[in-house]
């Protein structure tokens, strides 16, 4: 499944990413992936959700593959094509979080995804807010974004009780 996702996003990517562009974009694909990164480094021990495939072997090799594929295509089409006016950039934004969220719901009816320790479909709905809330943010205001993201961080081990002692 995951596979064809990510050929459906490497697709999506030179057909509508704006590659003439692409090094105004790559901090901000850095910063999508390093939240990844940090997601995975700091929950190794209390996961909030697992992703499972048929073909390949782990929850590891996906979440790689969707950082170098999926993330970098986001970000280049997502950003290479933001809107003026805010109306449109409304619209953008529901567009991708709609994506995002879609492609999360099947995966979790198939069972391509598990939740733990009190996440659910809800939670990935409101971080898929606020992903495509920051990454505009972060590509006009790097430092702000870093700040909020620290913010929400901090908020999301409070709320799902992550202790320090639980970190790897």
């Amino acid at each position: 499944m995951y596979i064809l996702i990510n050929i459906f996003y490497t697709l999506a990517a030179f057909k509508w990413g704006d590659w003439r562009n692409w090094k105004l974009y790559y901090p901000t694909i850095l910063f999508f992936v390093l939240g990844d990164f940090l997601y995975n480094f700091l929950l190794y021990k209390k996961s909030m959700w697992v992703f499972h495939d048929l073909i390949l072997p782990n929850h590891t090799t996906i979440t790689i593959l969707a950082m170098v594929v999926s993330y970098s295509a986001t970000v280049l089409i997502y950003l290479g094509r933001f809107p003026e006016g805010w109306k449109k950039r409304s619209l953008w934004y529901l567009l991708w979080v709609g994506i995002y969220l879609c492609a999360e719901y099947f995966n979790s009816r198939f069972g391509f995804i598990s939740y733990h320790n009190g996440w659910n479909f809800w939670w990935s709905a409101i971080f898929t807010g606020i992903i495509f809330f920051i990454l505009p943010v972060h590509h006009k205001r790097p430092l702000f974004a870093w700040l909020l993201s620290i913010i929400i961080i901090v908020l999301l081990l409070s709320i799902f009780d992550v202790k320090i002692s639980e970190m790897k």
